[in-house]
């Protein structure tokens, strides 16, 4: 018998909350179904196991991210559209821990290339020909960004830049201009 108002979407949500409460790694089927007071049993009914729950939490929070990049893109070109994609990425991390934790989990080829981690990569390369980079430049510029975007949000998360007098965002803006520059220095002339 299926609980009445339990579905699927309800409980991505519901396992996306938990994950920026606590952390991704805390969400199991035991605490979403105490969060719904129901035995963890029937959750089955909804989702096939953790993984199941834990990859649709995963295509939720890049969906969600993906819908915030692109709103914050929009009619912006060359280090506006970098600037604007790359706040968009970190304030994400920041307001969703455990979604951004959680748009990092491992897919199966086929569940990623069917889900939003295609816009992401589409989002990159569409601020990047602003710069004009030719391939393999291109590549290497995705590459690049999406390992720095990360590590910065990670490292920021993990509390690696409090103990300095240089504010984060004083940072985060050097970097960007950083960015910038290294990638119109590998324009296509």
């Amino acid at each position: 018998m299926v609980r009445a108002g339990l579905s699927p979407e309800r409980l991505t949500l519901a396992g996306a909350e938990l994950a920026d409460e606590g952390g991704f790694d805390q969400v199991t089927l035991s605490a979403l179904a105490r969060r719904f007071d129901v035995k963890p049993a029937s959750l089955y009914a909804h989702v096939r196991n953790s993984h199941d729950l834990r990859t649709r939490i995963a295509l939720f929070a890049l969906e969600e991210l993906a819908d915030r990049v692109a709103d914050a893109v929009a009619g912006r070109a060359g280090k506006d559209a970098l600037t604007a994609f790359a706040n968009a990425y970190r304030d994400y991390a920041r307001a969703h821990p455990g979604r951004y934790e959680a748009a990092r989990y491992r897919l199966d080829a086929q569940t990623a290339a069917a889900s939003a981690g295609v816009r992401h990569a589409q989002m990159t390369r569409a601020i990047l020909r602003g710069y004009e980079l030719a391939e393999p430049d291109q590549t290497h510029a995705v590459r690049m960004l999406g390992s720095v975007f990360h590590g910065y949000a990670s490292l920021e998360a993990a509390g690696g830049f409090d103990h300095t007098d240089v504010a984060a965002q004083e940072s985060w803006a050097w970097t960007l201009d950083c960015l910038d520059t290294a990638l119109r220095s590998r324009s296509a002339p």
